[in-house]
């Protein structure tokens, strides 16, 4: 099979109908084969209902629904578990992302041999303040943070070799920086294509101006998985071994200090040098612990779902 499209969606039935009719045209146009994959993501306006009904009138069209609502990474996660093409393409059910694109990003795929092609929205029909300015700012830190020089990391309209899909794993609210996990995972080679960006013709967007200061702290959570995920006590048990050095080096110093050459001097507890060491030492211990948990964690866990499925179709 050429491609998959994967589509997550939440309460988007103004739209499905035309979203399907653009694609279809555009895949039958190219002589494509292909699959829609429609991940529902716990709607509550009828859009199963309009994905059932797509899927009875071309088998092309496959659906799953979420048994509420999880989230898109979650969505993400299951889209790429089921896409079975050579390339998947990813993009929002809103008829912002253009299906014109994907012949050009296919093409990037499997001609160039692109592990991922991410669109760029260089020209945005959405509020400056609301939207692009802070938009400009999260790209920035997310480029110089993880190294990958795209312009619009969260961009829906993307192309992936399948085997990118099935070697990384989007979760909680990581679908901003698939990019990024792409290139923790060893898929090196990632280049970005300008996308037209369309206004919103249905319905009202989903994500709030929470979605940065939660982009933010995602970011940070990603740059140190992928620099300590694997190995924690790196990280904490290196502060933790230094701060503990420093207590202890305080401690030294007040024993031989009360001991042979102040003796008659100031009580050890009235010294400030006294809370220092006593800090660091508790301070570095906790440290450790949390590395040495850390780890004990990681070689125990199992994978175990993150989502819900109620039903599936044509899957």
């Amino acid at each position: 099979m050429d491609l998959s499209v994967v589509i997550p969606l939440l309460n988007e039935q103004e739209s499905l109908n035309e979203l399907y009719d653009w694609i279809a045209k555009v895949m039958q146009s190219n002589s494509y084969s292909y699959e829609i994959i429609f991940i529902d993501d716990g709607s509550t306006d009828g859009s199963w209902e309009t994905i059932q009904q797509l899927s009875q009138k071309d088998d092309h069209v496959k659906g799953i629904r979420f048994l509420k609502n999880f989230g898109k990474s979650q969505a993400l996660h299951a889209g790429f578990k089921e896409a079975l093409g050579d390339v998947v393409i990813t993009m929002d059910a809103d008829l912002q992302d253009n299906p014109e694109e994907i012949p050009e990003m296919y093409d990037l795929i499997t001609k160039d041999d692109y592990d991922l092609i991410s669109g760029w929205k260089k020209k945005r029909y959405d509020s400056v303040i609301a939207k692009n300015l802070p938009s400009k700012l999260f790209n920035a830190a997310a480029r110089r943070t993880s190294g990958v020089k795209l312009h619009d990391f969260n961009c829906g309209l993307k192309a992936y070799k399948n085997i990118v899909v099935k070697n990384i794993d989007v979760h909680g609210e990581m679908h901003r920086y698939i990019p990024v996990l792409s290139k923790n995972a060893g898929f090196s080679k990632i280049g970005e294509k300008v996308v037209l960006h369309q206004a919103r013709k249905y319905g009202k967007t989903k994500f709030g101006m929470s979605r940065f200061i939660n982009g933010f702290l995602d970011l940070v959570t990603i740059w140190f998985m992928s620099r300590f995920g694997k190995r924690p006590m790196h990280f904490f048990g290196l502060i933790g071994t230094l701060l503990f050095i420093v207590g202890f080096c305080f401690s030294l110093y007040l024993g031989i200090d009360k001991l042979f050459i102040e003796t008659g001097g100031r009580l050890i507890a009235q010294r400030p040098e006294f809370y220092i060491a006593l800090t660091s030492m508790i301070l570095g211990t906790q440290f450790f612990l949390a590395g040495f948990l850390g780890e004990i964690i990681l070689t125990s866990k199992r994978d175990k779902e993150r989502y819900n499925i109620s039903e599936r179709i044509n899957l």
